[in-house]
């Protein structure tokens, strides 16, 4: 039997001590090791804007940006400043590379899926690209597995000062160390108040920066096939501030990353293990921050060490709650597991686990987003990645750590920086922080010394329902840690030797979809996105439910749907909202099907007089081949496709493979997805007019049910493959 993906790259964690001064090791638990001149830990999102925009002032040549989550109209301050720039993100960049004729700006963007499309930015590619400078440059990445993201939030500035940590330039992150629950300054273009926000940022200058140069340009160059090169050394000062006093100087800082397995990128994961390597090399505490706590492989190693007789106290600091009823109620769950083994295994006593509480916060809570690990006074490690399956191996992801060893300021740099965050969330200065450390002895006995206040650090409750913890599924499930891998899945279509050599061998069948190409882009990058109104929608849909019309409507819809290049999924899960699961899937499946065949025959009369003019024989064989495995090819293509829906259709439709396998195949290759996609929407949409259990245990089911699914389907095509190459 095959490995699981990633298998040679398993963590270790034991619990014989390693060599306490020196974890950071390359090719184990980082990418690489660089001298920082500079270090500056900045805490909560005022601190780092700010820093960020007086660096990329004194920029010169270069600034790239990576990120998550990325939105023009972000505003960097929140008070007018004084040096005559913007303040909000698109108009600060643009006028940065419009008065120096010698800078470019690169920003790369996770293209994410149209899930997260209510939250973010619409048309950010437009907004940040086409109607800006040409010397600024957004792209969104796309190269990612299925259900993976890039999570990686990191901005280079000349390659010689960098930035690292979990925070992006979006809505919701810009807060003060205060969290004060009325402080309006956090509200983000007229939007609601969210709620506060507490992360960290690492700033660095020197050669640590340039290699996260190289990181942003490696991602640069996998997303858009483009290279940039790096900034070129110069005499000139630095773009460091002056205002900006470091934390700590000649530091030897570790990048480590997780990178998902990809087409043909192997997969890493540094930052897991040197997450579990501080955690196995902690002599007396482990301070953690983290928005998550659900990776088995942290709570074993958690685990191991307090078990021991004399291993170190651990302070776990998180929010009370996840944003989202969802992941309150996967997340949260998961969460609530692993702590209980966590304390079923403490018997000395030597954990606790926190959330930050301040006045006035009602129903809210401080969402605690920052991923932050302290071992002793002897390392510290910042970065984007959570404790959770997703960021030890599915998402990309970028940390930064460095150790004290034997240099004394360096000890002193993590033991401030503990200080000052223990002091926040108390309410008290780091220097208090620091007293009571050194009375109590005990990193536990000063928390609990300094906690009752107003503001201050509270027991985080366990409080997960027991008919709730029975129906969430396991981690595999609720939080995954291996990328699906589709590729092959449409590989089963072509042999190797089939596969064209050079693109010129598909120019002339490129241009038949060339416009259908553009249009499908257009719903997605340009104004005309605009259209696809979700509420809009629906509401014309519902009001025919009950009507003998609706069949004939919805099916109608569905075809010029398809003609149009509409994505065909949200017409499905409108459907399943606006009719319901029975209907919805029986009017879903007859439209698609209809309008599957309505673009086969276009395809069929755009493209067969094509494909007699090609001159090279490639396509024709693969025609034939598809032919050959009509039923099964566009069973495949349904189940896991690899295009639009109807440029699927179109091609079909130019190949040579027959009606009745093009018709059979899609209704069967259909049916699954819109069964599913109609009952999971049908569950959403009584979930938000009214949340209980029930629905909630239904879109979990569901979910497990399209996993199974798919991992089943993987199974029956990889047997196939292996017989016929046998």
């Amino acid at each position: 039997m095959a490995s699981p993906p990633g298998a040679d790259l398993a963590p270790t964690a034991t619990s014989t001590r390693m060599n306490h001064d020196a974890i950071l090791t390359t090719g184990r638990n980082c990418w690489r090791t660089e001298h920082a001149d500079r270090v500056r830990f900045l805490i909560d999102g005022a601190d780092y804007f700010h820093a960020f925009r007086e660096t990329a002032k004194n920029a010169r040549r270069s600034i790239l940006i990576l990120g998550w989550d990325i939105n023009s109209r972000f505003a960097l301050e929140r008070t007018t400043p004084d040096d005559g720039l913007p303040t909000t993100l698109r108009e600060f960049l643009n006028a940065l590379v419009k008065r120096n004729r010698a800078l470019r700006i690169h920003v790369l963007d996770w293209n994410f899926p149209i899930i997260f499309a209510p939250d973010r930015e619409w048309l950010p590619l437009y907004k940040l690209d086409w109607t800006t400078h040409r010397r600024l440059r957004f792209r969104l990445d796309s190269q990612h597995p299925v259900g993976g993201s890039h999570h990686q939030k990191v901005a280079v500035v000349d390659d010689r000062v960098a930035f690292a940590g979990g925070l992006d330039f979006t809505f919701g992150r810009w807060d003060t160390p205060e969290h004060r629950s009325d402080d309006e300054r956090r509200r983000d273009d007229a939007r609601e108040m969210p709620q506060p926000y507490h992360d960290v940022q690492m700033m660095l200058s020197g050669p640590a920066a340039s290699a996260l140069g190289d990181l942003v340009r490696e991602r640069w160059r996998r997303a858009t096939g483009q290279i940039l090169q790096p900034t070129e050394a110069t005499e000139a000062p630095g773009p460091w501030p002056g205002s900006i006093e470091p934390d700590a100087t000649d530091v030897e800082t570790g990048i480590a990353r997780t990178v998902p397995r990809y087409k043909d990128q192997a997969p890493v994961r540094e930052v897991q293990q040197l997450v579990l390597d501080a955690i196995a090399t902690a002599r007396d505490t482990l301070y953690i921050e983290n928005q998550y706590l659900t990776a088995p492989t942290i709570g074993q190693a958690l685990e191991q060490r307090l078990a021991e007789d004399d291993g170190p106290e651990i302070v776990i600091v998180l929010p009370l709650r996840t944003v989202g009823w969802l992941s309150q109620y996967t997340m949260d769950v998961l969460r609530e597991r692993l702590l209980k083994r966590l304390y079923a295994t403490d018997h000395e006593r030597r954990l606790r686990v926190y959330y930050p509480d301040v006045p006035g916060l009602g129903e809210q809570c401080i969402n605690v987003h920052a991923k932050v690990l302290i071992r002793d006074d002897t390392l510290v490690r910042i970065g984007s990645a959570n404790f959770n399956n997703r960021s030890m191996g599915l998402d990309t992801e970028c940390d930064l750590a460095f150790e004290a060893r034997s240099a004394e300021h360096l000890r002193a740099a993590i033991a401030s920086l503990r200080a000052r965050l223990l002091g926040e969330h108390l309410g008290v200065s780091p220097a208090a922080v620091e007293r009571a450390i050194a009375a109590e002895g005990s990193l536990i006995g000063a928390v609990e010394s300094l906690r009752g206040g107003e503001r201050s650090l509270r027991p985080l409750p366990l409080s997960v329902p027991a008919q709730v913890d029975a129906v969430v599924p396991d981690t595999p499930i609720a939080d995954p840690e291996q990328p699906i891998d589709t590729d092959y899945l449409a590989a089963q279509l072509l042999s190797q030797e089939e596969k064209p050599s050079t693109r010129r061998s598909l120019l002339t069948l490129s241009l038949v979809l060339l416009a259908a190409l553009a249009l499908a882009a257009s719903w997605r990058w340009t104004p005309l996105s605009q259209w696809l109104d979700v509420n809009e929608t629906l509401s014309r849909l519902a009001a025919l439910r009950g009507n003998w019309l609706a069949p004939v409507v919805v099916v109608a819809i569905y075809v010029v749907g398809g003609l149009l290049l509409f994505p065909a999924t949200l017409l499905i899960v409108a459907t399943g909202v606006a009719f319901g699961a029975v209907e919805g899937f029986a009017y879903a499946l007859l439209g698609a099907e209809v309008s599957a065949i309505v673009t086969f025959a276009v395809g069929q009369w755009l493209g067969h007089a094509t494909l007699r003019r090609l001159s090279h024989h490639t396509v024709a064989r693969v025609s034939q081949r598809l032919a050959r495995q009509g039923l099964l090819a566009v069973i495949t293509l349904r189940v896991v496709p690899v295009a639009p829906f109807s440029v699927i259709n179109l091609v079909a439709g130019a190949s040579h493979i027959r009606f009745r396998d093009f018709a059979l195949g899609s209704l069967i290759g259909m049916a699954p997805g819109v069964l599913v996609l109609t009952l999971f929407s049908d569950q959403v949409a009584a979930a938000v007019q009214a949340p209980k259990m029930v629905h909630v245990a239904a879109i979990l089911a569901l979910g497990a049910v399209l996993l199974v699914g798919t991992w089943a389907a993987n199974r029956w095509f990889a047997a196939r493959r292996r017989r016929r190459h046998d």
